[in-house]
């Protein structure tokens, strides 16, 4: 979606056909955890209102397919019947949640999150009530949890690592969200997994872990982690890899009429230490703006540093940037579960920041890191530091903020 509107907005002048297998009107995936949960359909939130289709002529093939693409012929065939000819082939694939290779993994009731009407089916099983069991403590698995404890289910969380979100944020800050869900009454177990999901026809009743703790279970929600959509890449005999479809950073494949975007590209970028996926919200936006760029004849690399968010409880965890084993971990004094700040230090500079209710503290932080501004890990530490004044001092030319280390 976002490539296309960016095409039209730079005026590029060709047909646009966008293609979707689900059915509904591009809508922002991040609030299914909660909008959908009562299986509402007026839960969905557009990414662009209908009219900006009709608008920018942009035409939609909502609840089609692609199932093939045909490198020699430039063309899409879709699940109907039509082929479509195709000058420009974007594939903004996604990718697709991992299953359980145990027993019992293929139930009714054991479920992942990824569209609209995985988050009705999650719905329909809250409604009734716990036990749950949600398998994977990452993003969409503490969301969950969060949603299900504010509704009064019982939940228990299993993850195979000793701490949610430590590939993410390190060990201090897992800690930190660790504390947060037990406080909510979440039971979070952690270096144990699934071996086996026991149960009838009906569905899922216990989940054996390895340890052989035995959980009972009215639904199992598993996260744990996702794979790219290689599929039609691999039709059009376009080069894949283990994260994605390689593209270089204009986002071009190795076919130089196909580009890919958002999580199914395996891209180069400077807050990667070696080609990767980056699977947010934020960055589909702005990497899917910077091909519609480019192929609108505006080249355009996407380099911004990349931004998540969860919702968690009421407060929001945002992260800017990604940390390296290598950087150095700055908290801010005072630090509790519900709020926080934590830096990674990166060559006398912020490399990355994570905070739980703190979104004015992150947005000076984010604007300081795009600036490159020295910083003293003295006074980035102490809870009175006026982060704001820290970058209004820097951005009216007074060079480098006081009390800031020598930077080699």
């Amino acid at each position: 979606m976002s490539a296309a509107v960016q095409m039209r907005r730079m005026d590029y002048p060709g047909t646009i056909t966008l293609v979707d297998a689900d059915p509904h009107l591009p809508y922002e995936r991040p609030p299914l955890s909660k909008a959908l949960m009562d299986g509402a359909e007026h839960g969905l939130v557009p990414i662009q209102p209908a009219e900006t289709y009709r608008d920018l002529d942009i035409d939609l093939r909502l609840g089609e397919r692609v199932v093939e693409v045909d490198p020699a012929r430039l063309t899409v065939r879709l699940s109907d019947g039509d082929v479509l000819n195709s000058g420009r082939l974007v594939l903004a694939t996604g990718v697709s949640p991992r299953r359980l290779d145990v027993k019992g993994a293929r139930a009714a009731n054991v479920l992942s999150l990824r569209d609209a009407a995985d988050a009705r089916r999650i719905g329909v099983y809250m409604a009734r009530g716990g036990p749950l069991v949600i398998v994977g403590a990452g993003f969409i698995g503490l969301e969950l949890a969060a949603v299900a404890r504010e509704r009064g289910i019982d939940v228990t969380v299993v993850e195979a690592q000793p701490h949610p979100l430590a590939h993410a944020v390190g060990t201090d800050v897992a800690r930190l969200l660790t504390d947060l869900h037990r406080g909510h009454g979440v039971r979070l177990l952690s270096g144990v997994t699934v071996r086996e999901l026991i149960g009838s026809v009906d569905g899922v009743e216990e989940v054996r872990l390895s340890d052989g703790r035995r959980l009972p279970a009215a639904a199992v929600v598993v996260g744990v982690g996702v794979d790219p959509r290689r599929g039609l890449a691999r039709s059009a005999r376009v080069d894949t890899d283990s994260f994605g479809i390689p593209v270089n950073e204009f986002g071009q494949t190795s076919r130089a009429w196909i580009y890919a975007t958002g999580d199914v590209a395996s891209q180069p970028h400077p807050n990667l230490p070696g080609r990767g996926r980056i699977e947010h919200w934020d960055a589909a936006l702005r990497h899917g703006a910077a091909v519609g760029a480019t192929l609108a004849g505006n080249p355009v690399r996407y380099t911004d540093p990349p931004y998540a968010w969860s919702d968690q409880y009421g407060a929001t965890l945002q992260i800017v940037g990604r940390a390296r084993s290598t950087d150095e971990l700055v908290m801010r004094e005072g630090a509790s579960p519900d709020r926080f700040l934590a830096f990674w230090i990166r060559r006398g500079r912020i490399g990355a920041v994570a905070g739980m209710d703190v979104p004015r503290d992150i947005g000076a932080v984010k604007r300081l890191m795009a600036i490159g501004t020295p910083v003293s890990t003295g006074l980035l530490a102490r809870r009175d530091t006026d982060l704001r004044g820290l970058l209004k001092a820097r951005a009216g030319g007074r060079g480098a903020v006081a009390d800031v280390n020598p930077v080699n």
